[in-house]
């Protein structure tokens, strides 16, 4: 792609930034993003809502809030167009409970089912969180169980015990806007959500994009239900295949089995942000998160000085 350069561009395609940022005045910054998928879950309306939570979370990454949405959907003719409505409004709902506004949107006929929200938002220009900038010595917070891809697919086969099926919705579906909510006076260093490359391959992005290294705990990693089970029964998208191929040789492991290692590169659908911050204000957030954030948030690691490979994968006891 070409670069495009404007000094008020504060993101853009540079550092696989979660979306481009691009200041409007002394002291806001606006917010720009798309995405869309194909069907994860049988379930229209919870697809619908999954794939706008998903679009939505890049808005959060960077700091902001959204505000206006615009639908992206293909649909085949051969489809009860019912199961379309029922797509359409899980997405809304989605955008509602964001306290943003949906405004409109595109369609195509299409083969497959796709549907995706495009996303503009706004934050103070001050409170921008981009993916570059961790620092040697900060805490990695996680704010969402990893495991959605293992389980989706788990559901796909018709593997996945009920329960789990419903932990990993409940996860793809809540919005890292509560996540956000509790930053108040708190502004990480750097942030970013966890989505298709899986948390390696984020985490990845996050250091050498800051010229920095970190150390990431697996037994400090919150796991969705049944996750670590489907592993062990060789039940893997072929998208964490492809995320070990292509991140594998920047990552140092110790001590971990091969189906604990199908969590850290698992691609996630609507993961939860990876926060960079000092200890003390990690423990503050933390803390506050607990009691006001539904799904599970830890500790997982903490950025170092750069060293011969980006990520340190081991155990920490």
């Amino acid at each position: 792609m070409p670069q495009f350069h404007d000094e008020n561009l504060l993101a853009g395609f540079k550092n696989s930034e979660d979306a481009a940022v691009y200041r409007i005045d002394e002291e806001r910054s606006i917010i720009a993003t798309l995405d869309f998928f194909t069907p994860i879950v049988d379930d229209p309306y919870d697809f619908g809502a999954i794939a706008a939570a998903n679009s939505l979370s890049d808005i959060y990454a960077m700091g902001g809030q959204p505000k206006i949405a615009l639908n992206i959907v293909g649909f085949p003719d051969s489809m009860d167009i019912n199961i379309l409505g029922d797509i359409l409004r899980g997405g809304a709902d989605k955008v509602m409970e964001a306290g943003a506004l949906l405004v409109g949107g595109h369609s195509v006929k299409d083969d497959e089912p796709k549907y995706g929200l495009s996303v503009i938002g706004f934050v103070e220009t001050k409170r921008f969180t981009a993916n570059s900038t961790a620092k040697p010595g900060d805490v990695l917070l996680l704010t969402k169980a990893l495991g959605t891809g293992i389980v989706s697919t788990g559901i796909k086969q018709s593997k996945a015990a009920k329960d789990w099926e419903e932990a990993a919705t409940f996860s793809m579906k809540y919005l890292n806007r509560y996540a956000v909510d509790c930053f108040e006076d708190i502004i990480p260093h750097a942030c970013t959500d966890i989505t298709g490359f899986g948390l390696i391959g984020h985490a990845i992005e996050m250091m050498s994009g800051s010229d920095t290294s970190c150390e990431l705990y697996f037994d400090e990693f919150p796991i969705l239900p049944g996750a670590l089970e489907l592993a062990e029964q060789a039940v893997i998208p072929g998208g964490n295949f492809n995320n070990q191929r292509f991140y594998g040789d920047q990552v140092e492991m110790h001590d971990l089995t091969t189906e604990e290692s199908y969590v850290a590169y698992d691609p996630q659908t609507s993961g939860g942000l990876l926060i960079c911050l000092p200890p003390e204000e990690a423990e503050q957030l933390l803390e506050r998160m607990k009691h006001k954030v539904e799904t599970p948030v830890a500790m997982i690691g903490r950025v170092i000085e750069k060293q011969t490979k980006p990520i340190i994968l081991k155990r920490r006891r």
